[in-house]
C-alpha cells in the first residue's frame, strides 16, 4: 500500500532556487504568518538570534545606491545597483548573536539562523512563492551596513529575494543522493 502523499516531503523534493522572480510578492500580513512559522526552526536555547529587513519598493533603489557606493568601478557600481530589482522582495538576513553565551556557541547560533532561513525558503515555496538567497561582497560593506540599520555586532547574511517564478513548467531535475556516500553508520559488529 502506498503512504498518502506527505505535503512537507513534497515541498522539500519540490523546491528549487528560482532565479528569476517576477511580482507579487508576499504582502506584509502573509510574510509575518510564515515568518513566526519559520521561527519554529531548531534553535538550541531558543535565542532567536536573527532578524529580517524586507526591502521593497522604492527602497530597492535606495539598497543599489548603498551597493554601488560599495563599488570598486563604475561598471560594478552600475551592476550592483541593479541586483536589488532581481525581485519586487529582499529580505535582508541578518544574524544576531548573543556572544559569549554560556550554553549556546556562536556556531549554533548561526546554525539556527540559517535553519530558520532554510525553514523559511520552504514555506515560500509551499504557498506558491519563489526565492533565492544571495551574498556578495555587498554584505561587508558599511554602506549598505548603514541603509539597512545593522548594530555593531550583527552580520548580514545576503538577501532572499522572494516574488514569483517568473518561468512555469517542469521542475527541473535533480542527480538524486546515494545516501551511502552521506552516512556513516556504526557498526558494533566491526568495532
Amino acid at each position: 500500500m502506498t503512504p498518502p502523499p506527505n505535503p512537507v516531503l513534497k515541498a522539500v523534493l519540490s523546491r528549487r532556487t528560482a532565479a528569476r522572480l517576477t511580482e507579487p510578492a508576499p504582502d506584509r500580513d502573509e510574510l509575518e504568518r510564515l515568518v513566526q512559522a519559520a521561527a519554529t526552526a531548531p534553535d538550541h536555547g531558543r535565542l532567536r538570534p536573527w532578524r529580517l529587513v524586507p526591502v521593497s519598493g522604492d527602497e530597492r533603489a535606495r539598497l543599489g545606491d548603498a551597493l554601488g557606493e560599495a563599488a570598486t568601478s563604475p561598471e560594478q557600481a552600475r551592476r550592483a545597483a541593479a541586483k536589488p530589482h532581481r525581485a519586487p522582495l529582499l529580505l535582508s538576513i541578518v544574524h544576531c548573536p548573543f556572544p559569549d553565551h554560556p550554553k549556546v556557541p556562536d556556531w549554533a547560533q548561526l546554525a539556527a539562523t540559517t535553519a530558520m532561513v532554510t525553514t523559511l525558503s520552504l514555506l515560500l515555496h509551499s504557498h506558491g512563492w519563489g526565492s533565492i538567497w544571495r551574498t556578495g561582497a555587498g554584505v561587508h560593506a558599511p554602506q549598505v551596513r548603514k541603509y539597512l540599520g545593522l548594530a555593531d555586532g550583527e552580520q548580514l547574511l545576503g538577501w532572499l529575494y522572494t516574488g514569483t517564478c517568473s518561468t512555469s513548467g517542469a521542475v527541473p531535475e535533480r542527480p538524486p543522493l546515494d545516501p551511502t556516500t552521506k552516512i556513516t553508520w556504526l557498526d558494533k559488529a566491526n568495532g
